[in-house]
């Protein structure tokens, strides 16, 4: 990853930030935008709150190529149908899709640029499981899915990549609330075929691999990384 310009969006805990330390210790050039600074990630940050200011006002310190792009902001808001309202819908939409929408449009002409970038955006196993109270985040996740093929297929002549990772229950302050007690955590190991829960590592290491270019071949996927659980029994 030396000499490779990488922007992720949410690197300041759970997998973000886990992802930024890998690829800190790989060589690459950071940049990172999102509402606070990463704490021991040298980067060049921009202050970015993806529901309140426009992605192309906020990153006027990308540089002039831009190698890889990672939007990691995500939402949980597990309710039952009935509970949810259309302001939670838009909530989600706004902050799974839209955000992304707009960081990859602020980054266009200087992923464009480098004829060779890859685009990771984050899914969800329940986008592809049906599993009760996930309606709204779902629904969002499946449109990052529809928006990972459509710019894979654009932007296949430019050479740039675009894939999606689908985890299932990983342990960042998202998911804190799934994993609060030893009850919880010893039933979230047990949901998953290999019998635990993951962590921001196992799901950060694809992320940076698919940011190399052993990757290089890889495009318009979605790729669970979810201790079996999106398919197996």
């Amino acid at each position: 990853m030396k000499d490779k310009n990488i922007l992720i969006i949410g690197a300041s805990s759970g997998i973000g930030h886990a992802l930024a330390r890998q690829l800190q210790e790989q060589g690459a050039t950071l940049f990172t935008a999102g509402r606070t600074q990463p704490e021991g990630i040298q980067s060049t940050h921009m202050t970015w709150d993806v529901t309140q200011t426009p992605a192309a006002e906020a990153f006027g310190q990308l540089p002039d190529i831009l190698h890889g792009l990672v939007y990691c902001p995500g939402t949980i808001n597990l309710k039952p149908f009935h509970r949810l309202t259309p302001d939670d819908y838009r909530h989600d939409f706004e902050v799974n899709v839209m955000g992304a929408i707009g960081a990859i449009h602020a980054s266009y002409a200087t992923i464009k640029k480098s004829r060779s970038a890859s685009i990771v955006l984050f899914s969800t196993v329940a986008a592809k499981l049906g599993m009760g109270m996930h309606s709204s985040v779902s629904v969002a996740k499946s449109a990052v899915e529809g928006l990972t093929k459509s710019l894979a297929a654009e932007l296949a002549p430019f050479n740039v990549r675009v894939n999606a990772i689908a985890p299932s229950l990983t342990d960042t302050p998202l998911a804190g609330f799934l994993l609060a007690d030893d009850n919880k955590r010893e039933a979230g190991n047990k949901r998953h075929p290999l019998n635990r829960y993951g962590t921001p590592e196992d799901i950060a290491s694809m992320a940076a691999y698919l940011l190399t270019d052993q990757a290089s071949w890889i495009t318009g996927q979605i790729i669970g990384i979810d201790g079996g659980m999106g398919s197996l029994k």
